[in-house]
């Protein structure tokens, strides 16, 4: 993966797979402290402290469509290479939060990528799911949530192309309006 933005959906559509009804993204920027962290919480199916173990291991996967599941080794692998780490708590069900810290200036950080375009994506992809999505850069920050979009649509579909497209450019307003100059 190129961007963190593409670790962060990964581990979203995770929460999705696990029957997560509300997720939340905390996406954290801050050059003072020289760090980029994001988490994701779930309410989610969650896992034993025996799962947690074995999600970390590229050999380990819940799909039955491939043997292999390398989205959070890979994501611990890119935190790592930065000075940085991933921590997954979790607690059977109860949900599950996955946290990940970068160090911001390092070489190696990804970019951040798209996170208007991520959120986009996730939110009309699953519909069902309510989000959360809150993004500080410097102590400047934007806040999504579906359930007040939803609540003013009054069933009107997020995929609707009119609404899809307002979502998009909610988002891309927002990030720009906290982006560093």
């Amino acid at each position: 993966m190129k961007e963190i933005s593409l670790h962060i959906l990964d581990i979203m559509q995770n929460s999705v797979a696990a029957n997560a009804s509300l997720i939340e993204l905390e996406v954290i920027e801050d050059v003072e402290q020289d760090i980029l962290s994001f988490k994701v919480t779930d309410n989610g199916k969650g896992m034993s402290e025996e799962m947690i173990a074995k999600v970390i291991d590229p050999f380990t996967t819940g799909r039955t469509t491939r043997k292999v599941g390398l989205g959070i080794p890979l994501t611990k692998a890119a935190a790592e290479m930065t000075g940085g780490y991933i921590k997954i708590t979790s607690k059977p069900g109860e949900g599950t939060v996955f946290f990940a810290l970068f160090g911001y200036s390092h070489i190696d950080r990804q970019p951040l990528g798209d996170m208007a375009q991520t959120m986009h994506q996730i939110i009309t992809s699953f519909e069902d799911v309510d989000f959360i999505y809150r993004h500080v850069i410097n102590g400047k920050e934007f806040l999504l949530d579906t359930r007040e979009i939803k609540k003013i649509l009054g069933g009107v579909s997020l995929k609707e192309n009119d609404v899809s497209l307002w979502i998009y450019e909610y988002l891309k307003e927002g990030e720009k309006e906290i982006a560093l100059k």
